[in-house]
């Protein structure tokens, strides 16, 4: 009874690895096919008027470069809102030097980045743009992405998602370099995949346009560590689901302490695991009530988990079936484990090669297995602590890369 009850377990387990590995597979596979109409690309230049929406608490260090680099791509009309959230520096100061509007909040019982944006956006609405442009005050708007951001929603009328990619820091580590490379593939490589197959991409926070009219500020105004993934996903459901573009870039960088890339992590992937969680059911079932199957893909590209923690995961199925099998049960929860690693290695191997050579080395990715082990305490604590309230990024720690 017991062998009996082991060998089910190992072969649900390893079962369940082979669906979000030939998801993965297929999304890398489909991102180096040549662009769709699928794919949202710029129209004509159009004269919608754009505001920049900067969420910024204690950003003093990065603001002005933020702000002055989105000045330099907005015509007649246009405007930069930085709201400085709960600050205690010069980040308001700073921000009106560079040349934004500038908003000051202080509440300390609604603190996060959601609420900040709602704030911005009721400033907003008494004289509101054709379209809202979300951006990071940690990020640089890559020159032409704010004029390819307003061209593709203004043609689409559908919310737009620029690439958003994070840099490695100066004297970056091996498992920095596999940090930026894992964020490549998933805010770069799959949605690109999906885009080509013709399925909504999520939104992630920074680098998004929003027409006016689809903008809920209420919506917003939650204390939600991702209000961006959610965001995406009601709109999906609404009938207005995320684009996105290629020809818009925002560049953002990782930290380069080891405690402020803790936190970061933390915050990102106890948001996606809690989102995965609770709106891959639901898009399941608005995608049968509705009769729409591009919701249906989106759960399930949703219900794929973070890379590391999907290679931790195959990784102790894999030596449990391997192990059972060589005490003499059944080989069938190893094969389906080889499977599933086998269209794991090759969508990283794909994903690397198109997109990743120049900036990864393999000597790199041969040290993944460090960045995996790692992470292990984020995942652990989602089981016990797991963290719900938005907590900032420390932008003033000492420099010291993960081991």
């Amino acid at each position: 009874m017991v062998r009996q009850l082991i060998e089910y377990v190992l072969l649900g387990v390893s079962a369940a690895g082979v669906v979000p590995a030939v998801v993965m597979l297929a999304e890398c596979v489909a991102a180096l096919w040549p662009r769709r109409f699928a794919l949202a690309s710029p129209a004509p230049s159009t004269g919608a008027r754009v505001a920049v929406l900067i969420p910024a608490h204690n950003e003093e260090s990065a603001i002005e470069e933020t702000v002055r680099g989105i000045r330099s791509q907005l015509t007649a009309g246009d405007s930069v809102l930085v709201v400085a959230d709960n600050c205690s520096d010069l980040t308001a100061s700073r921000a009106r030097a560079a040349g934004a509007d500038v908003l000051e909040r202080f509440d300390e019982s609604l603190r996060g980045k959601g609420f900040a944006l709602a704030h911005g956006l009721r400033h907003l609405k008494d004289r509101p743009p054709e379209l809202v442009v979300f951006l990071d005050a940690d990020t640089r708007a890559e020159p032409g992405a704010i004029r390819a951001l307003r061209d593709c929603a203004t043609a689409a009328q559908r919310p737009v998602q620029a690439v958003y990619l994070l840099d490695p820091p100066a004297g970056a580590s091996a498992t920095d370099l596999v940090s930026s490379f894992a964020f490549l593939v998933k805010n770069l490589v799959r949605p690109a995949g999906l885009a080509r197959l013709g399925v909504p991409c999520l939104l992630v926070g920074t680098g998004m346009s929003i027409p006016w009219t689809l903008i809920d500020i209420d919506r917003l105004a939650t204390g939600n560590i991702v209000e961006d993934m959610q965001l995406g996903i009601d709109l999906a459901i609404a009938g207005k689901p995320p684009l996105l573009c290629l020809d818009a870039r925002v560049t953002g960088q990782l930290p380069a302490a080891r405690q402020a890339a803790l936190v970061q992590r933390t915050r990102w992937e106890h948001g996606h695991l809690g989102t995965l969680l609770a709106e891959s059911p639901r898009l399941v079932w608005e995608s049968l009530k509705r009769g729409r199957p591009g919701l249906l893909a989106m759960a399930i590209d949703l219900a794929v988990p973070p890379l590391a923690l999907f290679c931790l995961t195959w990784g102790l199925a894999a030596s449990a079936s391997v192990a059972w099998w060589l005490r003499g049960g059944t080989r069938l929860p190893a094969l389906l484990s080889a499977a599933s690693g086998g269209a794991l290695f090759l969508s990283v191997f794909l994903a690397w090669v198109r997109h990743a050579r120049g900036r990864v080395p393999v000597r790199a990715l041969l040290l993944a297995p460090a960045y995996i082990l790692w992470k292990i305490p984020v995942y652990l604590s989602f089981l016990f602590r797991r963290q719900k309230a938005w907590v900032r990024t420390p932008r003033d720690q000492a420099t010291e890369a993960p081991p």
